[in-house]
């Protein structure tokens, strides 16, 4: 498939694995790369040492390039900075903030810098700061999302940037790649599907949970803070719609979730759990390889892609 992001990144498919905190380690980062996606380890709030680790450990598992994720908002943003550079990365996906004062060192050092945009004002402003591509993720998104669905907000940031833009949310299928390259995007990332690969370390609850979801299965909770978060439904969610109905205080809200996601992926609790995932859950329906998912979306999108339209 001819992609700029191909291309930009020298990977063989244009789709990269989303950045899952908790979840998107150098085991399931390294199975995307070697398998012709973009890998990414997330960085999350995790100390620079552990992330560091991680970037050790996928060198060990590939030498095919992956990427790292840096929540620019996280304490421990900096040091990964700079981190990622003396590590010799390919590829940084930033998050939850600009990454301007970072972006000298990074081009010094070859990396290709993709920010994750919400909307068209920031995927202008990233582009004017040098970002090499955009990744615009609409709210069907698991984890923190924005307002913009995936299908409003990628044809637009396509018509206002020059950069190419990748695709994400919503997306688990190679129908749902082949609308978003005919949105005019150049490649998607995808993180609720790759939470069913083998590679993926979540705890089986978790993953059993993503298998067995319905399409009405997910909620965003914490609106009210300003850091909303796509969620499956359970007692956390209750226990926050309620609060949120209640007006209860910012600080009591937030101190909610704190914990939660590694209570869902590292304990298997799916009661008081933050279970973060997409709403094109119920689309996966079947553990697979990394290779194999990818794999099947490829060709699930060439064929849909060279349909003649005549014979529909």
């Amino acid at each position: 498939m001819d992609s700029r992001i191909c291309d930009l990144l020298n990977i063989q498919f244009p789709i990269l694995q989303g950045a899952m905190a908790r979840i998107s380690d150098a085991s399931l980062a390294a199975a995307v790369s070697a398998a012709g996606g973009l890998g990414i380890i997330a960085g999350g709030t995790a100390p620079v040492e552990v992330i560091r680790a991680e970037v050790k450990k996928a060198k060990e598992l590939t030498d095919k390039p992956f990427g790292v994720n840096i929540m620019l908002l996280s304490e421990h943003a900096e040091e990964i900075a700079k981190m990622v550079c003396e590590e010799g990365v390919k590829v940084v996906t930033t998050g939850a903030g600009s990454p301007g004062k970072y972006m000298k060192m990074w081009k010094e050092h070859g990396i290709k810098v993709i920010p994750v945009v919400p909307s068209v004002a920031i995927a202008k402003r990233m582009e004017r700061s040098g970002a090499d591509a955009v990744i615009a993720e609409g709210t069907e998104a698991g984890g923190h999302v924005g307002e913009l669905t995936t299908f409003a907000l990628v044809p637009q940031v396509v018509d206002a940037v020059e950069i190419p833009v990748i695709a994400a949310g919503g997306i688990a299928d190679g129908r749902g790649m082949a609308a978003a390259l005919m949105l005019g995007a150049e490649g998607v990332q995808l993180g609720t599907r790759f939470l069913s690969a083998y590679e993926c370390n979540i705890h089986p609850n978790y993953k059993e949970k993503i298998l067995n979801a319905k399409d009405i299965d997910t909620v965003v909770t914490g609106r009210s803070t300003g850091h909303p978060v796509r969620i499956l439904k359970n007692k956390l969610s209750r226990k926050f719609i309620e609060l949120e109905a209640s007006g209860a205080p910012r600080e009591e809200i937030e101190a909610l979730g704190v914990g939660a996601l590694a209570k869902a992926v590292m304990d298997g609790d799916m009661d008081y759990g933050s279970i973060m995932a997409g709403q094109i859950a119920a689309l996966v329906k079947k553990e697979q390889s990394c290779k194999e998912i990818i794999m099947e979306m490829m060709e699930e999108t060439e064929l849909l892609l060279h349909k003649d339209w005549r014979q529909l």
